[in-house]
């Protein structure tokens, strides 16, 4: 889709990018062919050397060339042809990002492998790791995640960034992510009823008994999350698309990913959320 894509270019937005669709001017070359047409004349040289930067830094998968040009409400058009450079991301925490709050466990997930990091073990290996990838697929990571890890570890993101909080809410998908996954037919399976509040009761049940199954219930969750993400990427870019004359490009869902190291525990699970109905808790 980025090929079809001019509304980085300057002084193109929706309405003419869309006239230039109408027109049978469907990618950059289409474009540049053109560019000795009246209409457009004005601006060739400046198109003709976006263009040219365009196409380098598609073959450099310079995601953030792209990212920092999309209008917000367009990112979308990342997905299809740098996935292969992204990665998916999720973290749980000690609390909403009090001074004194922390990371507790990060899931990473490129669609091929999945890496964990737990506080007060590996979490520090993060950092290096996150640099392998263009791309950063979250959900509300603007809001949460990634503003997060920046203070933790006192380091910048600047990969380009899909957050499909908002890619959803434009598609009418709302109410978190667990409420996205249902109404797009993702089953939580075992985690069904688990959230970020449980994550951290979880979390605190480790830190507390030293139980290896809180541990492992907090990693299967936080991996269920981060794993769905990359149904929802598909999805979301799919409904996005077929809304363009590009729509027969959609994309094929991956494969249901089923080897996630670690299980649930259903005792502890019901367990948490028996105290959590005795205290009023209604999440």
């Amino acid at each position: 889709m980025i090929k079809q894509t001019f509304l980085h270019l300057s002084g193109i937005g929706e309405k003419t990018e869309s006239n230039y669709w109408n027109r049978g001017i469907n990618n950059w070359d289409d474009l540049e062919n053109s560019l000795s047409s009246s209409v457009i004349s004005k601006n060739s040289p400046i198109l003709k050397n976006q263009i040219a930067l365009s196409r380098k830094s598609f073959e450099k998968t310079e995601v953030s060339y792209f990212s920092k040009r999309l209008p917000v409400n367009q990112q979308w058009r990342l997905f299809a042809d740098f996935n292969h450079a992204a990665a998916y991301l999720d973290i749980e925490t000690t609390g909403l990002g009090n001074y004194e709050d922390h990371v507790t466990t990060i899931s990473l997930y490129d669609g091929k492998k999945l890496s964990y990091y737990v506080w007060g073990d590996n979490l520090e290996q993060f950092v290096e790791d996150i640099r392998d990838y263009s791309l950063l697929i979250t959900y509300n990571g603007k809001c949460f995640d990634l503003p997060f890890l920046e203070r933790q570890f006192r380091i910048k993101l600047d990969q380009a960034h899909l957050d499909l909080r908002f890619v959803l809410a434009r598609l009418g998908y709302k109410g978190g992510l667990k409420g996205c996954e249902r109404q797009l037919g993702i089953d939580r399976g075992d985690l069904e009823g688990v959230d970020g509040f449980m994550a951290v009761l979880l979390w605190r049940e480790y830190q507390r008994s030293g139980n290896v199954q809180a541990l492992e219930t907090l990693l299967s969750y936080n991996m269920e999350d981060t794993i769905n993400l990359e149904r929802l990427a598909f999805l979301s870019y799919n409904q996005f698309i077929a809304f363009t004359p590009f729509r027969e490009e959609q994309l094929p869902l991956p494969a249901n990913i089923t080897d996630i190291p670690f299980k649930p525990t259903r005792e502890i699970i019901e367990r948490l959320q028996y105290g959590l109905r005795r205290n009023g808790y209604a999440g």
